[in-house]
Parts: C-alpha cells; sequence; structure tokens
C-alpha cells in the first residue's frame, strides 16, 4: 500500500485535532507557580537530566549515544507527542486493511467517537505521567525524552518531599529508560513489532478493531497497561510478550533510580516510601479509572519487573542481567518475569 494512501487512511480514521483539544481542555491545571518559579523548575529539571546519565550509565553498565536529550515539556505537548505516536503506529492498521478507500460509516465512527474517547483518556493521564520515552517516531527520527513539568512538581508538592531529590529521582528513572532503547538499537523495532503483531492478529471488524487498538496503542505509548478483555488466542499470546518485556523495562528503571542510593539522592529512602504508599492508595475517582485502563496490571508490571531485576542481579550480577538486551529471545517471557529462577536457568542453559 502506498505510503501516502496510508497516511491518508489514518487521518480519515480519528479526527486527531479533536482529540488533541478534548484531552487539552480536560488536563488538569497546574500547579500555582510565578512565571519566574516555573522557569526555575524547567532549568532545574533540564540540569538534572543531565546529572542523571552518569548515575545511570554506572548502575545499569550500559551508554546510550547522547542524542535526544531529555526535554522539558507541559500537558499539551505530551498529549501532543502521544497523539502524533498514535498516528505513526496506526499506518499499520491502515495497511492491513486498506481496500482502496475507508467507507463513509468507518470515517463517521472514527472521526469523532474515538477521538473523544482517546481526549479524555490522554487528558487524564497528563496529570499523572511525570515522564516518557518515545517509542514511534517518524522513520528515523530518534524518540525524545520527555519530563512532564507540572506533573513533576505536582507530585513533590503532595508528597512534601524535597524538590531537588524528587526531580532528580524522577530523572534517573526516565533517563534509565532512554538507555534502554539508546543502547540496545533492537528494542524500540521490536516493541513496535508486537503492535504490529497485536493488531494483525485481531478478528474483529475494522470499527471494533479501531475503537480497541486506540486504547492498545495509547496503552504502549504511555507506558501503561494493556487492556486483556476480548482478546482472541492469538493476541493474548503477543499481548503476553508485551507483558513481559513492558514489566522487565518498568522494572529495571525502578530499580536503577533507588540503586543510586542516599549519595546521590539522600532522601530516596523517604521519596521511595512516600511515593509507594501513594500509587497504592488511589483516591476514589483514580481507583476507578485504573480499573477502567487496565492500569492494575500496569502496577503490577513495576512491581513484579523490580523484584524480577533485583534477584536475578543479585543472583549473577548486572553483568549477567544484561544478557536480557542480546536479542528479542533473550528477553524474559511473562511467566519468568514471576519465576526469576526458570529466566536465569534458561540463560546458563
Amino acid at each position: 500500500m502506498p505510503q501516502m494512501a496510508a497516511e491518508s487512511l489514518v487521518n480519515d480514521s480519528v479526527d486527531w485535532s479533536l482529540a488533541i483539544s478534548t484531552a487539552t481542555r480536560i488536563a488538569p491545571s497546574g500547579p500555582v507557580l510565578s512565571r519566574q518559579q516555573t522557569q526555575a523548575a524547567v532549568d532545574m529539571l533540564r540540569d538534572l537530566a543531565l546529572e542523571a546519565v552518569e548515575p545511570v550509565q554506572q548502575v545499569t553498565g550500559l551508554a546510550a549515544p547522547p542524542t535526544s536529550r531529555a526535554q522539558v515539556v507541559d500537558r499539551a505537548t505530551w498529549i501532543e507527542s502521544n497523539v502524533a505516536g498514535m498516528q505513526i503506529a496506526l499506518a499499520s492498521l491502515s495497511e492491513t486493511i486498506y481496500e482502496g478507500g475507508l467507507p463513509a460509516g468507518v470515517r463517521s465512527l472514527g472521526t469523532r467517537g474515538s477521538a473523544v474517547q482517546l481526549g479524555l483518556v490522554l487528558g487524564w493521564l497528563s496529570g499523572k505521567v511525570l515522564g516518557q520515552y518515545e517509542v514511534f517516531t517518524a522513520p528515523g527520527q530518534p524518540g525524545r525524552l520527555l519530563l512532564v513539568a507540572p506533573t513533576i512538581v505536582q507530585v513533590e508538592q503532595q508528597l512534601q518531599v524535597p524538590s531537588r531529590d524528587f526531580r532528580l529521582w524522577v530523572c534517573l528513572h526516565e533517563e534509565t529508560h532512554r538507555v534502554q532503547f539508546g543502547a540496545v538499537s533492537w528494542l524500540g523495532g521490536y516493541l513496535a513489532s508486537l503492535v504490529n503483531e497485536f493488531i494483525e492478529a485481531s478478528d474483529l471488524s475494522f470499527n471494533e478493531t479501531l475503537r480497541r487498538v486506540t486504547a492498545v496503542l495509547g496503552s504502549i505509548a504511555r507506558r501503561t497497561s494493556l487492556m486483556e478483555a476480548a482478546q482472541s488466542p492469538e493476541q493474548r499470546e503477543v499481548f503476553n510478550k508485551m507483558t513481559g518485556v513492558m514489566s522487565l523495562l518498568e522494572g529495571h528503571a525502578d530499580v536503577v533510580m533507588d540503586a543510586v542510593g542516599p549519595q546521590v539522592v539522600p532522601s530516596v529512602a523517604l521519596i521511595r516510601e512516600r511515593f509507594t504508599e501513594r500509587r497504592n492508595s488511589p483516591k476514589a475517582i483514580d481507583a476507578v479509572a485504573r480499573r477502567a485502563l487496565g492500569m492494575d496490571l500496569k502496577l503490577r508490571q513495576y512491581t513484579e519487573g523490580a523484584a524480577f531485576v533485583r534477584q536475578v542481579v543479585e543472583a549473577v550480577g548486572m553483568t549477567g542481567f544484561n544478557q536480557v538486551w542480546t536479542s528479542p529471545q533473550t528477553l524474559p517471557t511473562r511467566t519468568e518475569i514471576t519465576n526469576p529462577d526458570v529466566w536465569i536457568k534458561r540463560m546458563a542453559g
């Protein structure tokens, strides 16, 4: 299918402008700061993102090219980044189902319904996400590491923890994601290929596929959990691979951000305690949204993935753990994430 035709079909499938405007309109307002305080926070985050590079390299033993350093953004820019990533990812769906043009009924479905639904989800998440590495980008364009300044400042205020320590702690987590994708050249392409497999394994009509894929792609781009309901057997197999990969990436980043220790982040123990308590005790409305979006699984990814990394590193050291980055075949399966000894034995064998 010609690239121009695929792009045209994607643009016809969802009213992306409506999705962005909806998300931006319902996104929560940021913390109340003066212009001077806002600029100071942005400058500090930029500096701390650079400061995080060396500790992450020391802990992980991995180094990424010094390209696409972290960019400090607001919630609107984060929303636009996710929509752009979805457009790129959805092009593969367009190529799969394209048959000379998009039916009028499908245009009507996707143009407004999916756009509003997507906008509502992105708007809510924009007040939760602290940072993100862009996985889906145009060919030849490296992903960017985004730090969502208003959310970072708002969370640090809610936790009542030292600002500089918390901001560096977040930068360590997000820098680990940049290193994962920057140092492991095949990782981004592999994750994108899993999304394509998931889409192509659908046995639904285009209308229903579009609705569900919008949620799935948004979940991957935002690193939130995938919804497991109504998957075909083929999709479930791919989904399990996705879950294994995402658990590894999130658990690895969580371990690294704590492993730097108090010599780098003096209040790291306090931050982890309060952040975990906040994560495990959501407000009523957030609890409902989490269940609706399948984000409870996302929280398990952090916990199970971190436990996997810690147990493997304790058993075989960081060098032994880094075998996971050799190829897609050395990644832990979803089962191995909860049974690290199985992965260790497989690598030894």
